[in-house]
């Protein structure tokens, strides 16, 4: 691949072809350790989360497919090389979140993919593109349950910050682009046509309650 063609994305546009029953390779080895060897750069190359953790769900039988798909993000790679996290010495100690999820997505299981990323001021600290557990119902609770997810890690980094004795300049802030989920973590009676969300899924509502963080919305 040294004298491949760079490419400026990471992921393809369309990933429908990755879930068809398509000519598997000769050989899996080859595709499962370049996504292995990948995996390490995700460490410091978050911009390479969603396209591994996709590609890592075809490991027990890839097709050509999957290995064209390995192959273009190694293009990306290639474009750029030096690409990574930077940590300033001037950084602000606050935490600030974003949460997002699609819904569906998933043509063999119809689950969302939760992702989030956190910023410790200006620099990167945290960030996690996974499948959720359960269908969602609707693209509300999708957004909700990748809520509940953010807000446990943004506890946890709370926590870190603590016990480190690092003391925030600010209250966490996190942000959501679906507005029922706000008005859910917000209001407490809206709670009555929720039911079929999970009790645990409700922690948001009550660490906004306890002003661990401030959840805004996101404009456009």
């Amino acid at each position: 691949m040294i004298g491949c063609k760079p490419c400026s994305t990471p992921y393809l546009k369309d990933n429908k072809d990755l879930y068809d029953a398509a000519e598997t390779l000769p050989d899996p080895t080859v595709s499962r350790e370049l996504i292995g060897k990948i995996l390490y750069l995700t460490n410091t190359r978050p911009d390479l989360y969603f396209s591994i953790h996709l590609l890592s769900q075809f490991m027990q039988a890839p097709t050509v497919k999957h290995y064209t798909t390995v192959q273009h993000v190694l293009r990306y790679i290639k474009a750029n090389p030096s690409q990574g996290l930077f940590f300033p010495t001037d950084n602000h100690i606050q935490l600030k979140a974003f949460s997002d999820s699609d819904w569906g997505t998933c043509p063999d299981t119809r689950k969302s993919t939760t992702r989030f990323c956190i910023f410790l001021g200006s620099s990167l600290v945290s960030w996690k593109s996974k499948k959720q557990r359960t269908v969602s119902r609707s693209s509300t609770e999708a957004e909700y349950r990748a809520l509940a997810t953010t807000t446990c890690e943004v506890q946890w980094l709370s926590y870190l910050l603590r016990d480190l004795q690092i003391k925030p300049t600010q209250t966490v802030v996190m942000y959501c682009d679906n507005k029922s989920a706000c008005h859910i973590a917000h209001n407490q009676s809206f709670h009555e046509r929720t039911k079929h969300l999970d009790i645990d899924c409700h922690v948001v509502h009550e660490k906004v309650q306890s002003n661990l963080f401030h959840l805004l919305p996101i404009s456009s």
